[in-house]
């Protein structure tokens, strides 16, 4: 006879096929992932708790040397950027930046904006990251949040963008040729009558003065990541 509908779908997860890893191999990632972070809230953001690591060099090391054959990208995934602190914050103090409207989160990484959007009220999130582990991360973000949204690992960046309310940045400016990318695709956006929102500490490829300006914040990060204990970090708006 017929197998069960809910076995099969547990057999062919299309979830984790739209995330980009075959089932088997979302679910080795997961795991990963839940071995080698702990459940925590970043310091800014209490109210959202995340797969995070406590250091940086031990899942840097280990993401090479299990899951090198994967060519995964270093683990970006695995810590809540000061960037991302501060506009998740902005969202949660403001809800009616995102409420009722629909969301892009670029570069998403843990998920940590776009599940804030999905706390204040956003009608749909797009979580985006060219990473397949950052989806799987989000994955498993969204579902200890009680969220659900949609993700994406198609590199929006190379085309023009789709019709969004708002797009979420947070701290994407670390390098030269993404910041030009990020730069063009906003832009694009913003003449789509999109609601730009930037969070960033100012890294190295920020475009200082072209955005306006909305919050500053005292951010706690570590040292192996940072240059401080306490990064101050604005949210912008194009």
């Amino acid at each position: 006879m017929g197998s069960d509908p809910s076995e099969r779908r547990s057999a062919i997860d299309p979830d984790a096929v739209a995330r980009g890893l075959t089932p088997s191999a979302s679910q080795a990632s997961q795991a990963f992932i839940r071995a080698n972070t702990r459940l925590m809230s970043p310091p800014l953001v209490p109210e959202i708790r995340l797969q995070l690591a406590e250091e940086s060099l031990p899942i840097w090391q280990k993401t090479e040397d299990e899951l090198g054959q994967m060519n995964v990208p270093p683990p970006y995934w695995a810590f809540a950027w000061a960037g991302g602190q501060a506009l998740a914050r902005t969202l949660l103090d403001n809800p009616g930046l995102v409420a009722n409207k629909s969301v892009l989160d670029l570069g998403s990484g843990s998920g940590l904006t776009a599940i804030a959007a999905r706390f204040s009220g956003a009608a749909s999130v797009v979580a985006a990251d060219i990473d397949p582990m950052a989806l799987e991360a989000i994955a498993i973000n969204t579902a200890v949040n009680g969220v659900s949204l949609a993700t994406t690992a198609e590199d929006l960046l190379a085309r023009a963008p789709d019709p969004f309310d708002v797009v979420l940045v947070g701290d994407l400016f670390y390098e030269r040729e993404l910041a030009e990318r990020v730069q063009a695709f906003i832009a694009a956006a913003a003449a789509m009558d999109a609601l730009i929102l930037i969070g960033d500490p100012k890294r190295s490829y920020f475009p200082v003065g072209r955005f306006t300006f909305v919050a500053e914040y005292q951010v706690p990060v570590t040292r192996e990541l940072e240059d401080a204990e306490i990064k101050s970090t604005a949210v912008w708006r194009l």
